[in-house]
């Protein structure tokens, strides 16, 4: 696995992640507010009215966010939200206020509120005070970003449309699993998390090619993070001959060196993409069953031809009753 780490410039990276929607945003401790759960976009209470919040006795507060202790503003990119801190009726944080963009200027009633930002899948909490006189707080986001990437053997680039990635939480919980923080990331796509390390599992194609890693993500850098493959693409055939036609109406199952089954599927061509090693081949076409064995090597796509005169043909009623 490559990685790389570079100083991450806030503007660069909010633009590159302006299209992905904000998800349940980790919490860190600010304030004693680590072991605290703020709910998801519709767990919260609506705001109890549609009217401004500015009254002759609301006291101003500007919100600012940096990546990392010291570091510039993040000036697009950010969601603010403003509750109450304590639960309403129906057991929820009631939400007063909310805010788009960089830095914020809210307009609130005298009293203590807690505020969350959001930054991708990157967040942080602190409770505010807000009085009659202007004021301003900062929250300090400890964030970074990752880039994924993924190749074959011998550095060959991977079609994107082959290739998923899943983050997890870098610590597995007592059964083993671990949290699942996003799913289905696209290579070449930054994702902003919390600075820490994280379980990132790399998936080419739909059957056994997965890698897994452990990286750390750096508080105001980008984390470019390129993973090795060692798997192939290979599309399978049953013909009469050499060179032949593929046979329609073709049932294929693929089994692992302990032979359990991994693939199976139906069609005159079998392409799929499976990680190196020593596999078995069964192609059903009517009344007969061939089977051949064949060894796929790293980064060496193929086609694999099971030609029906020379593969082992196994007749389904024999040692019938």
């Amino acid at each position: 696995m490559f990685v790389k780490v570079r100083r991450l410039f806030v503007p660069a990276l909010a633009a590159a992640m302006l299209a992905m929607a904000a998800g349940v945003a980790q919490t860190q401790d600010a304030d004693g507010l680590g072991n605290l759960h703020l709910p998801d976009i519709s767990g919260y209470a609506p705001p109890r009215s549609n009217g401004s919040l500015a009254t002759d006795q609301a006291g101003e507060i500007t919100l600012s966010a940096q990546l990392m202790d010291k570091g510039a503003d993040i000036t697009r990119g950010i969601v603010w939200r403003v509750f109450r801190p304590e639960p309403g009726a129906d057991g929820k944080l009631p939400l007063v206020a909310s805010a788009h963009g960089g830095t914020s200027v809210l307009q609130l009633e005298p009293g203590s509120y807690l505020v969350h930002a959001s930054y991708g899948r990157a967040g942080a909490t602190k409770r505010i005070t807000v009085s009659r006189e202007p004021k301003r707080e900062s929250l300090v986001l400890d964030a970074g970003g990752l880039e994924l990437d993924a190749v074959s053997s011998g550095g060959v680039r991977i079609p994107p449309g082959k290739l998923r990635f899943s983050i997890y939480d870098g610590h597995a919980e007592a059964d083993g699993d671990r949290p699942l923080i996003i799913p289905d990331v696209q290579p070449n796509t930054v994702v902003r998390l919390n600075a820490g390390v994280y379980h990132v599992v790399s998936t080419y194609g739909a059957v056994n090619a997965v890698i897994r890693s452990d990286i750390r993500v750096e508080a105001g850098k980008l984390t470019e993070a390129t993973v090795e493959h060692r798997a192939a693409e290979v599309t399978m055939k049953l013909v009469r001959e050499t060179g032949g036609e593929a046979i329609a109406d073709t049932s294929w199952s693929v089994l692992n060196e302990s032979g359990d089954p991994i693939k199976e599927m139906v069609g005159a061509f079998a392409p799929m993409v499976l990680a190196e090693g020593d596999y078995t081949v069964i192609a059903k076409n009517r009344d007969r069953i061939y089977q051949k064995d064949i060894k796929v090597e790293a980064g060496k796509n193929a086609e694999v031809e099971v030609i029906a005169s020379d593969a082992t043909a196994i007749d389904p009623e024999e040692g019938a009753d």
